[in-house]
């Protein structure tokens, strides 16, 4: 029996319900909630964080969990816990409110506000006695000058209102190649040579990052940033942020070497990342890249997925209230387990001096099986199946430790963003089980998340959907079904894609200019802001626009194609300078600087010459086939002739067919 129990008993959110026995009065944010501090006089605290996140658990422990801290707590303040995967929405309003204020941010995120949601103090993690001085400041300065706290409030909240916020008239830019050539030489500046990824730590995966480097790189026949994007991939499967011995990434590394994860693994990183490491097999035919994609989707499949053909949220880093125990190993827990096998496994692992970590073990490589087969005198076939063997060995015994737990709610953009990265890997390799995977996601989407209008809802937990999805939800899914119909080349998922895009465009619109909200027109917080900045994820603002360039090709929409154009211009100036933050912005950029192409197929086996030409890497290259009859851009392409004929255009220009495809090819990445 529970000493205590709140109101967040009655919430399906993991992240709340982890707070339920608390002794502090939680309750989960409501209009409701509001009234109460309204009618009561007294201020707000929004306490935001997530399952997995460490440092939220240690803050619940040492001072969500105490006595003395929730007496204060109750007393003085009505107290609402927010799941940021959740609300998304609440967390980007009070994570800009301080990091106006301090500058900094992160979670556990901490906000204090007037009784009508304006913010008047925050930070992140407190320990006890700091908490407990601001607990008692903050109420002895809304007691006696509540003046002073409401101008400043209203002071920040209108900052708060305008950052982000773009609603001017841009002037319109000519794009020219030499802008995306100085973002990336200013970026390439920050790049890490050893390791990959950037030169500082803590390093995150960034996949958007990648995709643009790899697609900039290719298309602009820059070697030196291929070369940096293989590293970092290298580095990162090789790293201890991936899991070596049953795939999936963790959501960071905190040194240069890619080696000590903060080991939390979230979906949204591994989603993403099967879309990054099947795009660069296609580029390269790299086996470790393969390698990546199907353990990772293996690992998906067995411990992600939901009975409703989705997939769960995240896997917490901790286990039994310590961060990586589930993930480490000690020397002599090896030993027994490998015995005849231990040495050339300490070698291939690195239980040595470079995988030691805080008197245990990360295991994790710096050779390759070719490099490592080849050192140590063994042919690459058997030294695969012998580590195939000894990892299932691993597994087993691991799998008998306590596991951390499993943030069990499964999120539409999520969900998307993994669908997409089946359908790439299913492009890549052929491989119709991961097909199948991605059609599990469509499925749950069309039963339980999308409504007939081309409504979305954004949460799903117990079998039942809540919480209106916000523009990330509706960016993502309608790329799932763009993604969808690229890999089955069935209409119907084009047709889907197109309502739900009208639905955004009408209920997510700016009133004048080209960006979208991220929250429909019936919000009721205090401000209604605009994602525009690429971060772990990329931007809605930016998803949106790259979907409204992708159907308006596919439909002949010359207004969506211009309103690409001009979101696009709207980022332009100013973007070179921070190339991380603008990934997806640029990758958009890259179809305008360096051409667009379209190539169609017609013929009797053009649905076989199709799936063939999507094996390879194709940046800046729109596919189809002559037979999707209701597509505008392909329906005019077709061929009477015996053999199958590539339709090649760019801009509105189309050139004579030709069966030859390696001509059309070499012309577009000369």
């Amino acid at each position: 029996m529970e000493e205590y129990t709140n109101d967040l008993i009655h919430e399906t959110s993991p992240y709340l319900l982890q707070h339920a026995h608390n002794p502090v009065n939680w309750v989960a944010w409501t209009n409701e909630a509001f009234e109460r501090a309204k009618k009561e006089n007294k201020l707000v605290l929004i306490s935001i964080g997530y399952s997995a996140c460490h440092w939220c658990h240690v803050m619940e422990h040492e001072c969500f969990e105490d006595e003395e801290v929730a007496a204060i707590m109750n007393k003085f303040f009505i107290n609402i816990k927010v799941d940021r995967e959740e609300r998304p929405d609440v967390d980007q309003i009070y994570m800009t409110a301080v990091q106006l204020m301090t500058q900094k941010g992160g979670w556990p995120l901490n906000c204090f506000t007037l009784p009508n949601g304006k913010p008047i103090y925050g930070g992140t993690y407190f320990p006890k006695e700091h908490w407990m001085y601001i607990l008692r400041s903050l109420q002895e300065t809304y007691t006696n000058d509540p003046d002073k706290a409401r101008e400043y409030a209203e002071n920040l909240t209108e900052g708060i209102q305008n950052s982000e916020l773009i609603d001017q008239i841009i002037p319109t830019h000519t794009f020219e190649n030499k802008h995306l050539d100085e973002l990336v030489l200013r970026w390439s500046k920050h790049f890490d040579r050893q390791y990959g990824g950037d030169s500082k730590a803590p390093k995150f995966p960034l996949p958007d990052n990648y995709q643009f480097l790899q697609a900039y790189g290719y298309v602009a026949n820059h070697e030196n940033v291929l070369k940096h994007v293989d590293l970092t991939l290298k580095s990162m499967a090789f790293g201890g942020i991936y899991d070596q011995i049953r795939g999936g990434f963790s959501r960071y590394s905190v040194d240069l070497l890619w080696k000590v994860p903060h080991f939390e693994k979230m979906l949204y990183d591994n989603g993403q990342l099967l879309s990054l490491y099947a795009q660069a097999y296609k580029r390269t035919k790299e086996n470790l890249y393969r390698e990546v994609v199907e353990d990772t989707i293996q690992w998906l499949e067995d411990e992600m997925r939901s009975p409703f053909g989705c997939f769960f949220s995240a896997i917490d880093a901790d286990s039994e209230n310590e961060e990586g125990k589930f993930y480490v190993w000690t020397k002599e827990e090896l030993s027994t387990l490998l015995k005849k096998d231990e040495q050339w496994l300490f070698d291939y692992y690195n239980v040595n001096q470079l995988g030691a970590w805080e008197g245990n073990y990360i295991l994790m490589r710096n050779l390759s099986d070719e490099k490592f087969a080849q050192q140590h005198g063994l042919r690459i076939d058997d030294l695969k199946e012998q580590v195939k063997s000894i990892q299932r060995r691993l597994l087993n015994t691991r799998n008998e430790r306590i596991k951390p737990g499993i943030d069990d709610k499964c999120l539409s953009s999520w969900n998307a963003m993994t669908g997409k990265g089946l359908l790439d890997a299913y492009l890549a390799f052929q491989n119709e089980h991961f097909l199948n995977l991605a059609k599990g996601i469509q499925l749950w989407l069309e039963k339980y998340m999308l409504a007939e209008n081309g409504k979305i809802y954004r949460n799903f937990k117990d079998g039942k959907a809540n919480i209106d999805g916000f523009l990330e939800d509706y960016a993502f899914v309608i790329e799932f079904y763009i993604a969808l119909f690229q890999a089955t080349l069935e209409e119907k998922h084009l047709d889907q894609a197109k309502k739900i895009l009208e639905f955004t465009l009408h209920h997510f619109s700016h009133e004048k200019q080209v960006m979208f909200y991220f929250t429909p027109e019936n919000t009721d917080l205090i401000a209604r802001k605009m994602e525009i900045n690429d971060n772990v994820i990329p931007s809605s603002n930016a998803v949106m626009a790259m979907n409204l360039f992708t159907l308006g090709s596919y439909f002949a929409h010359e207004a969506w194609m211009n309103r690409a154009k001009q979101m696009v211009n709207a980022m332009y100036d100013g973007m070179e300078h921070y190339g991380s933050g603008y990934s997806h912005w640029a990758q958009l950029l890259l179809k305008f600087t360096h051409q667009h192409h379209a190539i169609v197929i017609s013929g009797k086996d053009e649905k076989e010459k199709y799936f063939e030409l999507a094996k390879e890497y194709l940046p800046n290259i729109l596919l189809g086939i002559s037979s999707n009859n209701t597509v505008p851009y392909s329906n005019h392409k077709k061929t009477t002739e015996p053999e199958t004929v590539y339709f090649w255009c760019k801009h509105e220009t189309c050139f004579e067919p030709t069966t030859d495809i390696d001509s059309i090819l070499n012309r577009i990445y000369v």
